[in-house]
């Protein structure tokens, strides 16, 4: 079974909040017959648009090609949060890599927020940016390590923009009384993901990147030059870029082995009125420590943005909106009964390290994939990063290529149970607060 048709309507964004309320894209064509380019790319949510878009700036020839649309995928479903930093902690990063390029990857992540928000500045994306990301902890020992790590990263790396919260402080934030403290960081932020999408598509093809939709990529032979071919047409080009994340499928078995895909799951209440109030105090987003984590924010017409659950198939849940409600009603008790507008599932995709996994597959071949959850900015981030890759600066990506990438054990075939065996366990971990 194939994730690109499990779930969704063949070339149709789901029916979520984000679709509905998007700027309409004019759809592209389909990719027919033959030609020719300096790159190919494959998918078209964040990475392979902003590769795209960076590349034709460069003055390359860019094909683009999206089996269903432009930000179909993790892209345009997702919470919406521009985070700090790397998936991983730079306490954890540190002993992983050593510490100059654990100092490189702060960087690295640093510019990647910043490259969001002058793209979206530079062309005029419509994408609702605002500051504020807090981070909620689930118990007092939580919100202390939380204060630990915003105090690592003052002293070491001179970001002082996230501001610690007691529990007080953080009631003011979200009053919840499921949390117990934690950091407020107005360095990180949120945004509509879709039109952020939907925006990088239209400065991609205002450069001249030939954008081709409905265009599903079965083969890639490898060589000098490379050839992609898709349900109806060929591509021959000079590089390709892989930027699948959860939708690879079997174009490559060495991505396959070190990129698993998860579905996760988000509810959009009706509007809340006032009573947003008793969600959100201030307009900033909320992710907390739980492995599963709850992560949340109000939407521009005052709903409640809530994502929670995963799963670990190809299918979706038959009700996503009790999905979602159980872990909203445990962080938020007075909304047991409150309406659900929408709720849809999306699938990313998460490594072993849950740092992105960016390769040389081989030398006109690259990737960047498995942003477990911290994809607006870094997967961005990454495509720009392979399009200087393409051009010889290649720094930036080969310091993330250098993070250890391990398959997951038994490759492609055994990491599903291995994987749900894992995540049981850690959501017992979650429930007992152990």
């Amino acid at each position: 079974m194939n994730l690109l048709y499990s779930n969704d309507r063949r070339g149709a964004y789901p029916e979520s909040w984000y679709a509905t309320t998007a700027t309409p894209l004019e759809r592209f064509d389909m990719l027919r017959g033959e030609t020719r380019a300096d790159v190919c790319i494959v998918g078209a949510g964040y990475t392979g648009l902003s590769a795209a878009l960076h590349l034709a700036e460069a003055g390359m020839d860019v094909v683009l090609l999206e089996a269903h649309r432009v930000g179909f995928g993790a892209s345009g479903r997702n919470g919406g949060q521009l985070g700090s930093g790397q998936r991983m902690d730079q306490e954890a990063l540190e002993p992983l890599v050593g510490a100059e390029d654990a100092r490189r990857l702060w960087v690295l992540a640093e510019e990647a927020k910043a490259l969001v928000r002058d793209l979206i500045a530079r062309h005029g994306i419509d994408c609702d940016l605002k500051p504020g990301v807090a981070t909620a902890a689930l118990s007092a020992g939580e919100m202390r390590g939380l204060h630990a790590h915003a105090e690592h990263l003052r002293a070491r790396y001179g970001y002082a923009q996230i501001e610690t919260l007691d529990a007080e402080a953080m009631r003011a934030v979200c009053p919840s009384p499921a949390y117990h403290g934690g950091l407020l960081d107005m360095g990180a932020g949120h945004l509509h993901p879709l039109n952020y999408a939907l925006g990088l598509a239209r400065a991609a093809a205002a450069a001249g990147v030939r954008i081709c939709e409905g265009s599903h990529v079965h083969h890639i032979a490898e060589g000098q030059p490379v050839v992609v071919q898709t349900d109806q047409g060929r591509v021959t080009a000079d590089h390709v870029i892989l930027a699948c994340n959860g939708y690879l499928g079997g174009l490559n078995r060495k991505v396959a082995a070190r990129v698993m895909p998860i579905n996760n799951f988000i509810a959009a209440t009706e509007p809340l009125g006032e009573d947003a109030a008793q969600v959100l105090a201030r307009d900033v987003a909320v992710a907390d420590t739980k492995f599963v984590v709850n992560y949340f924010r109000l939407s521009a017409d005052k709903r409640l943005l809530f994502g929670g659950g995963e799963s670990y198939g190809y299918r979706f849940p038959a009700d996503i909106a009790a999905k979602v409600r159980k872990p909203m009603t445990e962080i938020f008790p007075h909304l047991r009964d409150v309406k659900i507008d929408y709720a849809w599932g999306g699938t990313l995709a998460i490594t072993m390290k849950r740092m992105p996994y960016l390769a040389r597959l081989g030398a006109n071949l690259l990737t960047a994939s498995g942003y477990s959850g911290h994809g607006v900015g870094t997967a961005t981030h990454a495509g720009q990063l392979m399009a200087l890759a393409i051009r010889g600066q290649a720094e930036g990506f080969d310091t993330m290529a250098r993070v250890p990438a391990p398959a997951f054990p038994g490759g492609a075939a055994l990491r599903n149970p291995l994987l749900v065996l894992a995540m049981t366990w850690f959501s017992l971990r979650d429930r007992l607060g152990v």
